[in-house]
């Protein structure tokens, strides 16, 4: 079984991860529970950037403690908003402040939004994923899912815009973690990093 260290603190995507890729081949471990409980500062101007450094952070910090045969995943996502010129896109998280909550963030969104008319409420969640492999090569796979944005937020599931991005008339919120796991961003991207381990 490969173990595949995932460069994040964020425990919404160590679980999706971890659901994902539960009954496959690989074991998933969180960079905390491997023994690297830092923060990455992620200043990339794009997606791919900041998966990169995250996961090329983790993998440096592992050859360092003579850890030689790892390899690191890590990724980095947002939403881009057609009537917003693709924003928030990579500031995603950082949009409404660097203290914002989720709840913040989707406020911000709607209040931008409230005047755009419903064919014109396009949007796409993005992810791109970096997994730096045990011989220290970067590969980068990418994942969208389209959508709109909704007036208002719906559903008690997931996080992040989740409530305010709609797919087939329902918000990401109102998914179960399986049917999300079937269709998101991050289950397409992830589809990719499994072909490439299928492929070696």
């Amino acid at each position: 079984m490969e173990t595949l260290i995932l460069a994040t603190n964020n425990k919404n995507k160590l679980r999706e991860i971890r659901e994902m890729l539960a009954g496959t081949e690989i074991r998933v471990v969180s960079q905390g529970e491997a023994g690297y409980d830092f923060e990455v500062e992620e200043n990339g101007k794009t997606y791919s950037e900041n998966a990169e450094i995250k996961a090329r952070a983790i993998w440096n910090a592992a050859q360092e403690k003579g850890e030689k045969c790892i390899m690191v995943l890590a990724d980095d996502s947002g939403l881009s908003v057609d009537a917003l010129n693709g924003e928030p896109g990579v500031y995603s998280h950082r949009w409404a402040g660097e203290n914002a909550t989720d709840a913040d963030r989707n406020a911000k969104l709607l209040e931008e939004m409230k005047d755009v008319p419903e064919d014109y409420r396009g949007a796409h969640f993005a992810c791109v994923m970096c997994l730096v492999d045990t011989e220290g090569v970067s590969h980068i796979f990418e994942g969208r899912v389209e959508g709109t944005i909704l007036y208002a937020p719906g559903g008690e599931n997931g996080f992040g815009y989740d409530p305010v991005f709609g797919v087939g008339g329902r918000s990401f919120a109102e998914f179960s973690p399986e049917e999300k796991n079937s269709v998101s961003h991050r289950r397409n991207a992830l589809v990719k990093v499994l072909q490439y381990f299928h492929s070696k």
